[in-house]
């Protein structure tokens, strides 16, 4: 059983949904866990847990602990951590962090700051389950046994039936996340400069014209072409409108793999979803394809000496 001390960040929205907070909090206590930093539950400011200035000591705080956490879990997604890009300790983040163990987790608009830390400073972060999935009904086994396979190992696998490429066996920099928030900051100094990268991406609610917009801006960018791979994860809830006339996400994504000029594979289980890969940002990676299988193989990441 899981057995760690974790402090919670809320970066983004605020905990609109305060029983799945309570259950994830719970299951977290039943496997041994002890939690800290809960005050940033009850933190509302419009749509956003706290100010401004609240959300990013949450992450700048972590520079100045005197013990640091095993784990520091995103509470929920939402957005705002952009606003938070300009105020953060990147000189003392690197000091603390860039070669500690601890696990940096969350996902969607966490994104935003996973490219920063790393562009910035060097840190390396998980792309996985926030509080709030941790919470969900009926209580999320794969995400939650993924979660912690992860985090308690030196390596990780995943493997799910790929479509796309038939064979392929590329290794590179594991890194991505959320497609819209991840193109919002193209042209940033907060977008790291990864050559050779496996690049994961998902998505929520946006129409499929969008999608394709997203991607054709990474491509135009040259950000594809510097990449050993596209993985391709959840779009949930990415519905064509009324004057798409038989275009949807299938129209999207086979446009993308025309136009992408490096393998897409699809199918990852990851994103906005029920069954959620937690997975290194920063780590290293090695993805195969074989017989309809795509497998990814992570290591080079911080990991915590669980029981």
């Amino acid at each position: 059983m899981p057995d760690a001390r974790i402090r919670l960040i809320a970066p983004s929205g605020y905990a609109h949904d305060p029983a799945a907070m309570s259950r994830g909090l719970a299951r977290l206590r039943e496997a041994g866990c002890t939690v800290d930093g809960l005050e940033v539950l009850d933190r509302v400011q419009q749509r956003f847990a706290g100010s401004d200035a609240e959300r990013a000591a949450d992450i700048n705080a972590l520079a100045a602990l005197d013990r640091l956490p095993d784990v520091a879990l995103v509470t929920r997604g939402g957005y705002g951590a952009v606003r938070l890009l300009g105020q953060l300790d990147y000189g003392a983040l690197r000091e603390r962090l860039a070669g500690s163990k601890l696990a940096l987790v969350g996902h969607s608009d966490f994104t935003a700051l996973q490219l920063a830390l790393y562009a910035k400073s060097g840190v390396r972060s998980f792309a996985g389950p926030l509080l709030a999935d941790l919470g969900a009904e009926p209580a999320p086994a794969f995400t939650w046994e993924h979660f912690w396979d992860t985090l308690g190992s030196d390596a990780s696998v995943a493997a799910w039936p790929g479509a796309g490429e038939a064979e392929l066996d590329v290794q590179g920099t594991l890194w991505g996340g959320n497609l819209a928030v991840l193109c919002s900051l193209l042209g940033t100094p907060y977008f790291p400069a990864i050559e050779g990268g496996i690049l994961f991406v998902e998505d929520l609610g946006e129409p499929p014209f969008r999608i394709e917009r997203l991607f054709y801006q990474l491509q135009l960018s040259g950000v594809l072409a510097r990449q050993r791979a596209l993985v391709v994860g959840e779009f949930h809830a990415c519905r064509p409108g009324p004057r798409d006339n038989g275009y949807d996400l299938d129209a999207a994504f086979a446009q993308l793999s025309r136009m992408a000029g490096v393998p897409v594979i699809y199918g990852l289980p990851h994103g906005h979803a029920a069954r959620q890969l937690t997975l290194p940002f920063g780590g290293q990676a090695r993805l195969r394809v074989s017989d309809g299988t795509a497998r990814l193989e992570c290591s080079g990441y911080p990991h915590l000496p669980l029981s």
